[in-house]
């Protein structure tokens, strides 16, 4: 199969060279990214949600969700039924002036390897929104690899676990699943996850996790856009329990949302 050529469309027509280079240094945006399966999304509906509620908090006004659905079916029809998309809103020069970047690239290929995480005290401004321009993350990715580890996680002025770089983080002890409590972007995976559990009737809790709660007898993930989970094998120095049938239960619940296209229509996984 064909790889497919990633590409662009500013307000609905595909993006030039000239569209997008006003854009590179303007990190006054926020976005939501999705994989796309046969043309449909899970938790459409929380990611229109999002879009909503972070324009109306950082612009003043939003997208209607009729016009996102409609830029989403046509940069889906345009070769992107099986896909990564990501979508901005951005304002422009008037009031209320918003415009959409919709990207769409390769589907993701995550490596199902278990990662070891390194902590910093860090906390992201406005963490309840999935915004840009946030090199922080990027920053402590690079100095956890840079000691042996894969990925940041954050711990707040509390100490207490928050989120990883581009992550949530979620643990199990065997019977509950354990949410951190902390300031963290409520990213759709992990809503999707929380609906679905609570359908299947898994306990789950919202708790403040510290570093003196992590041991083997825990198990933990991280989950984005990319995978509902994503095993860790450890946090610093501490070895966490083997996380292949938690990782295992996500999935499944995560199976368990409906595909919808921008049109409104269930489709079959």
């Amino acid at each position: 199969m064909a790889r497919l050529t990633p590409r662009a469309f500013l307000d609905g027509k595909r993006a030039t060279a000239d569209d997008l280079a006003s854009l590179v240094f303007a990190g006054n945006a926020h976005f939501t990214a999705m994989q796309v399966s046969g043309g449909a999304v899970r938790g459409l509906d929380l990611h229109l949600k999002r879009l909503r509620e972070a324009s109306d908090e950082l612009f003043g006004a939003h997208v209607s969700d009729d016009r996102l659905l409609a830029l989403l079916a046509a940069a889906i029809d345009d070769e992107g039924r099986d896909s990564s998309l990501s979508l901005f809103v951005f304002p422009g020069t008037g009031p209320a002036e918003l415009h959409v970047l919709i990207r769409i690239s390769e589907p993701a290929d995550l490596t199902m390897t278990p990662i070891r995480l390194k902590t910093f005290e860090h906390e992201r401004f406005l963490a309840r929104f999935k915004h840009v321009g946030e090199i922080a993350k990027s920053y402590f990715k690079s100095l956890a690899q840079r000691d042996g580890f894969d990925d940041a996680a954050f711990v707040d002025s509390q100490g207490r676990l928050s989120e990883a770089s581009i992550w949530n983080l979620a643990f199990w002890d065997g019977e509950t699943v354990l949410w951190p409590e902390a300031d963290v972007l409520p990213g759709v995976t992990l809503q999707i996850l929380r609906r679905q559990l609570e359908a299947a009737g898994i306990p789950q809790t919202v708790r403040p996790l510290r570093a003196d709660d992590l041991s083997s007898a825990l198990t933990g993930v991280v989950m984005n856009s990319w995978t509902p989970a994503l095993r860790v094998s450890g946090i610093d120095g501490v070895r966490l329990g083997d996380g292949t049938e938690f990782a295992e239960l996500l999935h499944r619940a995560y199976a368990a949302e409906p595909l919808t296209t921008p049109d409104g229509v269930t489709a079959v996984d």
